[in-house]
């Protein structure tokens, strides 16, 4: 059972083990709601994300027998860096083991703690079976991401912190991936008070508590193929659904596309980075109707290598219409490459990449392709710069866009 007493005993105790994540006010994201919306910036936690919470809380509530046979557990990042920094301060061994393509800078964090990284298989499911193999076969206590209730009890101080500081809050949106932070933090929610409303938001591509709610109980999806890696997860748990079933007010899907965007406006707006499942609660915001009420998103995370990151700045710049290539046919003689950038530069359009095509057609002085990569401040400013080309009789032709 999830007890009050639970919940105010992990609260305190998880202190030890987090920084304070104050709640952090969004000018920009309450101007384009309506409402007054705060972050809960659990991405600023000592291991990057809020999975320390549970992990810890778990640990202390192990007999010390099942602390000394050794930890072992499955992630592919977060939970993987909770458990080994939590074992490092109860002092216990810990075992973890991650997926192949687990990568390198996560594999590292988690040795870093000083636990034992075994690499496995290649997705979340493979070393989760495998971690079970060694935990019967060496006697190790094993610590589950998500279905265990100490665990969502621990990540339920969550929701104790948001409380406490802004005690007249209307709305809390959570991401979902197995169901733990979930089931923390809206059960305590409803328990502190229930007018709260708790929002869940899945990943579209993942959305395995959607499907849970649907068939009344824990349902394998066919695949969890999402960008929000962290919640990419194809069966919730068993332990959580009574508890999402009747303490969360709805469930919210968001698709990939959504979480781009989402990423730039928060490196932008707000100069932090937060990975792609920590969005999902503030991408949410656009499907809710929550104008003059007070919101607070819980950002789960910030764990993300810079190869991905350096990806999704590049697509969401695309996707709005701020870097775009078109392609123009033009007579191969003096002067026409100086008239295509003037035409740009004429209009503030910034050139950051030409490529020059001579053998487009078999008669170069006919015409020759010219493919112009630039940079825009938006979607306005983009058809403004394609109409000018237009009217010097470029005849502009938009093609996909690529910074490689």
């Amino acid at each position: 059972m999830m007890t009050l007493e639970k919940f105010e005993e992990a609260s305190e105790l998880v202190k030890k083990v987090t920084n304070p994540t104050k709640l952090v006010f969004s000018e920009y994201l309450s101007t384009q709601t309506g409402a007054k919306v705060y972050l809960k910036p659990e991405n600023m936690q000592h291991t990057g994300a809020y999975k320390i919470r549970g992990a810890y809380y778990k640990i202390s509530t192990l007999t010390e027998e099942e602390r000394n046979r050794g930890l072992i557990t499955a992630s592919a990042g977060n939970h993987a860096q909770g458990v080994a920094f939590a074992a490092r301060e109860f002092g216990c061994k810990a075992t973890i083991v991650m997926p192949t393509v687990t990568p390198l800078i996560k594999v590292n964090r988690t040795k870093s703690y000083g636990a034992e990284v075994v690499l496995h298989g290649d997705v979340y499911d493979d070393a989760y079976q495998y971690a079970c193999k060694l935990a019967e076969e060496n006697g190790y206590t094993f610590v589950h991401p998500f279905n265990d209730l100490d665990v969502a009890t621990g990540q339920g101080s969550i929701a104790m912190e948001i409380v406490q500081e802004l005690p007249t809050v209307d709305y809390i949106l959570v991401p979902i991936g197995g169901g733990g932070l979930i089931t923390g933090v809206s059960t305590l929610a409803k328990m502190l008070n229930p007018k709260i409303k708790v929002i869940g938001v899945e990943p579209a591509g993942a959305a395995s508590m959607t499907a849970a709610l649907k068939a009344g109980e824990a349902v394998e999806l066919d695949s969890a193929n999402t960008i929000a890696d962290g919640t990419a997860v194809k069966e919730v748990g068993d332990q959580n659904l009574p508890y999402v079933q009747e303490n969360v007010d709805d469930i919210l899907l968001v698709e990939d596309d959504e979480l781009i965007g989402a990423f730039l406006d928060m490196v932008e707006n707000h100069k932090m980075i937060v990975e792609n499942s920590g969005l999902l609660s503030v991408a949410a915001l656009k499907q809710l109707d929550c104008k003059g009420k007070k919101v607070v998103c819980v950002l789960s995370g910030g764990n993300m290598d810079v190869i991905t990151m350096s990806s999704i700045v590049q697509h969401g710049l695309i996707q709005r219409d701020r870097i775009f290539s078109v392609s123009v046919l033009l007579p191969d003689k003096p002067g026409e490459l100086a008239r295509v950038a003037e035409t740009i530069a004429n209009v503030q359009g910034n050139i950051i990449k030409l490529e020059h095509n001579q053998f487009v057609s078999t008669n170069r002085n006919a015409a020759v392709e010219l493919r112009i990569t630039m940079e825009a401040f938006g979607t306005d400013h983009k058809k403004k710069i394609l109409e000018a080309l237009d009217e010097n009789g470029f005849r502009p032709k938009t093609i996909s866009a690529k910074l490689y």
